[in-house]
């Protein structure tokens, strides 16, 4: 198998069909042997139905149905599972990524010898306030903390050697960081395309302002987890250490102050240098057994189900 095309979707059954045609008549004219796996993430209207049509009429058209809307770094997770190709190729079902763009980020792959390229949609046809402005802050934020220089890391068209999408893990919402959580897991040959953005043709966005909040929680979260995911007692002991070292400072302080130089003044419980020694020994206490418990955690964690699937064709 040459190309996995991934495609999860949510309530999009004007457009599977469509998009079916378009994926199928690129991938024949350039002689590829395919497969798609579209990954129905809860849909309400009869996204599943014409699914299993499709299945029906061609045999490289895979299923997997969710039995409710989990999100969809979980359908990508799915897709990534059954994916066969040597190639993946992740898009969205909305028409807005163009299947004409796969020859080419497939020759990147096999013939540049690049782990991931990730497409750039550079002109793009969505609402200037409402996509454009607060995605490129999204974009330049993720530059920063992950060090990739990337413009665009949410664009769903992307394409990635088997190996990679079979080695990293995709949970929560991190279906935005794909290329820094590749990068994490020392795939570092990481490229970019600009590709056609097309305007959507049919229904509307299933993604609200929300998603721009999420996503800068989750870059702080997939940056936290990149410097100290393995090793939580690196932060918080350090952390603990140096608050339970400031406490105890001040404590010796008061020691020898009221022993010695002040024996005749206030007690020490009447000042505010003994409740910061207290406070801070207190905290560096709790920060220290955070990232003890932190360590315990990484090392006993088990992969854990993070959906349920009702429904397979072909998979």
């Amino acid at each position: 198998m040459q190309i996995s095309i991934v495609i999860p979707l949510l309530n999009e059954e004007e457009s599977i069909k469509e998009l079916h045609d378009w994926i199928a008549k690129v991938m024949q004219s350039n002689h590829f042997l395919y497969e798609i796996i579209f990954i129905d993430d809860g849909s309400t209207d009869s996204s599943w139905k014409i699914i299993e049509e499709l299945s029906d009429l061609n045999k490289s058209v895979k299923g997997i149905r969710f039995l409710k809307n989990y999100g969809k770094s979980q359908a990508l997770h799915a897709g990534f599972k059954a994916a066969q190709g040597e190639v993946v190729i992740t898009m969205d079902a909305d028409l807005q990524d163009n299947p004409e763009e796969i020859p080419e980020m497939y020759k990147m792959i096999k013939v540049g010898g690049n782990h991931i390229v990730s497409g750039w949609k550079k002109k793009r046809y969505d609402s200037i306030i409402t996509k454009n402005i607060p995605s490129k802050l999204f974009n330049w934020a993720a530059r920063k903390t992950s060090g990739l220089k990337l413009h665009d890391f949410n664009c769903g068209l992307k394409a990635y050697q088997n190996v990679v999408i079979k080695n990293i893990e995709v949970s929560g919402d991190m279906h935005r960081y794909i290329p820094v959580l590749a990068k994490n897991a020392g795939f570092s040959n990481i490229s970019e395309k600009v590709v056609q953005h097309q305007a959507r043709k049919y229904g509307s966005t299933k993604f609200g302002a929300e998603r721009f909040i999420n996503g800068f929680l989750d870059l702080i979260t997939i940056w936290f987890v990149s410097k100290f995911g393995r090793q939580p007692m690196h932060l918080f002991g350090a952390l603990g250490v140096l608050m339970f070292i400031v406490g105890f400072g001040f404590s010796i302080y008061l020691g020898v102050d009221k022993l010695f130089l002040n024996p005749t003044g206030r007690l020490i419980t009447e000042r505010p240098q003994f409740y910061i020694a207290l406070t801070a020994m207190i905290i560096g206490t709790q920060l220290f057994l955070a990232g003890f418990l932190g360590e315990i955690m990484v090392r006993s964690r088990k992969n854990d189900t993070r959906y349920t699937i009702s429904n397979k064709i072909n998979v």
